[in-house]
């Protein structure tokens, strides 16, 4: 028996649900798609991560910049067609940076039940 294929609103959902609980790896590797990209704003110097491993890897290299998590939050999911978006907030100190408080829109693009693209705006 096949199974059901993930809608949009699905996705985005789960992603928003994991990240609260600061699963936020744990999301990539259940919702992303082998082929997936991610992009950061131009002012950031992170060049575009390609493929799964690549995304994964970003990640945990952010997860390991931080020192200290004074607080976050993600909002409620926006959802349009096959994209979806949400408002992430980070008060943080970050190796080698120090203290950023972001206030980011994160735009995802999802295909067949996964995210194939992920952009961030701050």
């Amino acid at each position: 028996m096949a199974t059901k294929t993930m809608t949009t609103r699905e996705v985005a959902d789960r992603l928003v649900e994991l990240c609260r609980k600061g699963l936020v790896l744990e999301a990539q590797q259940e919702l992303f798609a082998d082929e997936v990209t991610s992009h950061e704003p131009a002012h950031s110097q992170t060049p575009p991560a390609i493929g799964k491993e690549a995304v994964l890897a970003k990640g945990k290299h952010f997860v390991s910049l931080i020192e200290e998590r004074r607080s976050g939050s993600f909002e409620d999911p926006i959802i349009a067609g096959d994209y979806f978006s949400f408002v992430c907030k980070l008060d943080a100190t970050l190796k080698g940076v120090g203290k950023v408080v972001w206030d980011e829109i994160c735009v995802f693009g999802v295909k067949n039940g996964k995210v194939i693209s992920e952009q961030f705006f701050y």
